[in-house]
């Protein structure tokens, strides 16, 4: 007899369980893969722009320069990734190859070279010993390969595509894993009408590197935001439709890229990339013009803060090390955004919603607080206007909220408003507005003591999903 009613309970359980998952939210829209959603998590990493034109004084070479001419004094690929993971960067990309085609690997598809070059007798691999450094460093490794080579002598032929196809075989094989390959869709004056093999070259990527983000203008899997200032949309979706695009000059123009499309087919989330110098290279003109700690908050609010990753760009200098300055600097940024985020008056307070999903704990607005990415608060079908409200043990002085969709469903919200009062007695007054929120969104208000904040989905695509929100 107690048999049968293990196997029954059992099966009452699985019964449950299977209820449970029915009972979530179905995914909205185009939606994430894991690589993407595991992309979006870094939010920032470091951009390594590094090449002839370090030594050139140039930002964009013509590949002429003879190959000595890249001849740092003191490489340092390990202190690059110390830098980079002591500022909280997740990750490096380096200019592999720019346009002037001078790659920093000893290429087989290329006499343009740092084996050609005198530095390290011929014999120099920087791409080996940065991918070297990120792994020792916990750092994920990625490239910049531009297909515009203005040294190749079969560039702007159909020849090319191919060559071009079996340089990024050569580096995602060699150098791998590979985290984000970073595409430019720049093609100059002098081959007017030629066309890259994209679908060729996406392919390539991917089968070397199968979770690699590809980056470009129209993605697939991140899209540029549309500037270099470091400022994403104040509303961003990570929807495109890329039908009749390319990246280049036939890119959707630079509004759609900060914005993203309202009903786009495709999930191609925004990467904001920008440099802490006004040039992408090295300069020592440029020494005391080095963003300011002010500046570089500014951009992360502008980036991270509305659904994008933000890529800064941090030039070795001559040497072949990150300049002092620029290294006092993002350490400098760091502890403001430790200051800045140091304390979350919201997490494990009182979190409380009117609607729940099903009346289910799984889905109560106390997941919000609770620090898990995977753990949500969401309302039925029906319901697409809803809200939640944080409240504090004692008043707290508030001036900043971060708010996150759970975007492995769908990116849902499309206004909300934030409230704060003084007191149960006190009335709510609206302290910010906003139209998207993403992966991440982060608004800023006038300071105001509070004992409770509520946020309110005014429109949703479909039953809101938030799955994190912080309060400082």
């Amino acid at each position: 007899m107690n048999r049968f009613l293990i196997i029954a309970a059992s099966a009452s359980l699985l019964l449950l369980n299977s209820c449970e998952k029915q009972n979530a939210p179905k995914p909205y829209g185009p939606i994430p893969s894991k690589a993407q959603l595991e992309w979006q998590k870094m939010e920032y990493y470091m951009f390594v722009h590094f090449g002839p034109n370090t030594f050139t004084d140039v930002e964009w070479g013509n590949g002429e320069e003879d190959p000595d001419v890249f001849a740092p004094t003191a490489l340092d690929c390990m202190q690059w990734a110390k830098v980079a993971r002591k500022a909280g960067m997740k990750g490096i990309i380096i200019t592999a190859k720019h346009h002037d085609g001078f790659c920093l690997w000893p290429s087989a598809y290329s006499t343009h070279t740092v084996r050609e070059s005198a530095w390290a007798d011929g014999k120099g691999d920087i791409l080996k010993e940065l991918s070297q450094a990120c792994r020792k460093n916990g750092l994920k490794f990625g490239v910049y390969i531009s297909p515009w080579d203005q040294n190749h002598p079969s560039y702007g032929t159909p020849e090319y595509n191919q060559v071009f196809a079996s340089t990024l075989n050569e580096v995602h094989t060699k150098y791998g894993p590979v985290f984000e390959q970073w595409f430019d869709g720049a093609t100059g004056d002098q081959t007017k009408g030629y066309k890259y093999d994209w679908p060729l070259f996406h392919e390539t990527v991917r089968k070397a590197s199968p979770n690699a983000i590809i980056f470009s203008d129209v993605g697939p899997g991140c899209r540029w935001m549309g500037n270099e200032r470091g400022v994403a949309g104040e509303t961003n979706w990570s929807r495109l439709d890329t039908e009749g695009f390319e990246p280049g000059s036939n890119a959707p123009c630079g509004d759609t890229l900060s914005r993203g499309n309202y009903n786009g087919a495709y999930w191609i989330p925004a990467e904001t990339d920008v440099s802490i110098r006004p040039g992408w290279f090295y300069s020592a003109s440029t020494d005391s013009l080095v963003k300011t700690v002010d500046k570089l908050m500014d951009i992360w609010y502008s980036s991270v803060g509305r659904n994008s990753n933000l890529i800064l760009n941090v030039p070795p200098d001559r040497r072949g090390r990150i300049n002092a300055i620029d290294s006092l600097r993002l350490m400098e940024f760091r502890d403001a955004r430790e200051k800045a985020f140091e304390t979350d008056y919201a997490r494990k307070s009182n979190c409380v919603s009117a609607d729940v999903r099903d009346g289910k704990l799984r889905f109560a607005a106390v997941n919000i607080v609770d620090g898990k990415y995977n753990s949500y608060w969401t309302t039925d079908d029906s319901i697409t206007s809803s809200s939640f409200t944080i409240s504090f043990y004692i008043p707290r002085e508030i001036h900043m909220i971060v708010l996150q969709e759970y975007i492995a469903l769908g990116q849902r919200v499309e206004e909300f408003s934030v409230e704060t009062r003084a007191s149960e007695d006190s009335p709510w007054i609206e302290a910010a507005r906003g139209t998207t929120i993403g992966y991440k969104r982060i608004l800023r208000f006038p300071e105001v003591e509070a004992s409770a904040v509520r946020v309110n989905i005014l429109r949703s695509r479909a039953c809101p999903v938030i799955n994190n929100a912080e309060i400082y």
